[in-house]
């Protein structure tokens, strides 16, 4: 008798640029390799030279995509340079089929399109016109769906300190600079509604962050994983 593959919870991960995020989900994935996974993303974008369908990305039409979101297929998507990305509920939901954790990186800043071959998480950043509503419309939009995710923010210890950790980046202009620290502000506002996330996580010294992250998600072992009722 084949035995039933344990299927366990999405985890959102979502907090200003500059909170580290990537640098907390990367240490995670390392120590934990065979756990978590990324999902496949839709595109209306031309296949490139290599790739594959169902691999690096779906590939569709325009017709096609717009269909699903208008079937509210999908948890995030945005357009960028005329074509549209997005994450879809089956493609978090085929993740979950495969016995392993699927990690969202939800984030206000500017959309772009990512390397492929450095994608580690399952992610998927929003065109962020309105960032506080684009946040808030991702959060909700997986909120409806039955896959029950979790939701962990990642914030920082203060402005002052963010504005200090971006500024030693050396790669933000004033402008950009000024635009980050504007939707770091409407993250951590929209972070205070009642039921917008699980844990918070403030992310004053790398390595506490880290094992605070790891804690929650790990869950003694559990990794959240879906029990039947």
């Amino acid at each position: 008798m084949a035995t039933a593959v344990r299927k366990f919870r999405p985890v959102v991960i979502f907090g200003p640029s500059g909170t580290g995020k990537s640098t907390i989900l990367k240490r995670l994935f390392a120590e934990y390799p065979d756990k978590f996974s990324f999902s496949v993303s839709h595109t209306t974008r031309a296949p490139r030279l290599g790739e594959k369908d169902g691999r690096e990305y779906y590939f569709t039409t325009k017709d096609g995509f717009l269909q699903l979101v208008a079937e509210g297929g999908f948890i995030e998507y945005a357009q960028f340079g005329g074509n549209y990305y997005g994450t879809s509920t089956r493609a978090v939901r085929e993740i979950m089929n495969q016995g392993k954790v699927c990690v969202l990186d939800i984030e206000m800043e500017v959309w772009t399109p990512l390397v492929p071959a450095r994608l580690i998480l399952c992610l998927s950043r929003a065109l962020a016109n309105e960032p506080g509503k684009t946040l808030q419309q991702g959060v909700k939009q997986l909120k409806k769906t039955d896959l029950n995710a979790r939701f962990l923010f990642l914030a920082p210890p203060s402005m002052e300190e963010l504005e200090r950790r971006l500024r030693g980046r050396g790669t933000e202009t004033e402008d950009s600079l000024h635009k980050r620290l504007t939707q770091a502000k409407n993250e951590v506002e929209f972070a205070k509604q009642p039921g917008s996330h699980d844990k918070t996580v403030v992310n004053d010294d790398l390595e506490t962050a880290y094992q605070t992250v790891k804690d929650w998600v790990v869950d003694n072992g559990d990794f959240g994983e879906m029990r039947a009722s």
